[in-house]
């Protein structure tokens, strides 16, 4: 004989313990302190592996500065120029979001911790703080040329040093990723700071000369 089941339509909140209910305001101590690292077994040195990740970790924190610049700047950015800055500030924005993602992936292959929190990122960082303010669109380029510049400067030598210790996966994504964009969006936006007529082409040095004798 079928057993019917009695169902009570009333809900109510069980004060005991529910194997399908989430698990709550869990604590943990870190399993990883920033600034250790644990070996990985991929022949190469230790003291490689840490510089490596030294390095890696503030052309992180640069890397995002400069994303977050981008996008302040995709932002505020105004005047004639405005609608094709605007896209091309969220592209470079975007490529920069995609090389923060491959340094601090590469972080955690060589067994390290990448730095993750807008207060790391401030104290690693050695591009400059742009104004909470607005700026004129040359001033925005020029903090921004200003700020590759920078990246540059240390992601070459980092690249060197990686390759003298075989590190070569670090070298390859810093040469083949972080400077090839880099060096590709300085060329896009210092291009926005030629001093060019829109409707006029400059005239040759000498049909100037030639046009002030009469």
């Amino acid at each position: 004989m079928k057993q019917e089941t009695k169902m009570d339509n009333h809900t109510k909140t069980a004060k005991a313990a529910i194997p399908a209910a989430p698990v709550m305001n869990q604590t943990s101590s870190e399993i990883q302190k920033f600034g250790t690292r644990f070996p990985v077994p991929l022949g190469l040195e230790d003291k490689v592996c840490e510089e490596s990740i030294s390095n890696l970790n503030r052309i992180l924190a640069d890397t995002m500065t400069l994303r977050d610049l981008y996008k302040k700047c995709h932002w505020q950015t105004s005047g004639a120029t405005f609608y094709q800055l605007h896209l091309l500030f969220d592209k470079h924005y975007t490529e920069q979001a995609e090389l923060v993602d491959l340094i601090a992936e590469r972080i955690q292959v060589l067994g390290g911790i990448s730095v993750a929190m807008a207060s790391e990122v401030v104290e690693l960082s050695k591009i400059e703080i742009p104004p909470t303010g607005r700026e004129e669109v040359p001033a925005q380029i020029s903090r921004l040329v200003a700020a590759h510049e920078v990246i540059f400067k240390f992601v070459r030598k980092a690249a060197k040093r990686a390759s003298e210790g075989d590190d070569e996966g670090t070298a390859d994504l810093l040469v083949s990723s972080v400077i090839r964009t880099n060096e590709l969006q300085t060329w896009f936006i210092s291009e926005h700071l030629v001093s060019l007529s829109p409707t006029e082409a400059n005239l040759p040095e000498a049909k100037l000369n030639d046009t002030s004798k009469h």
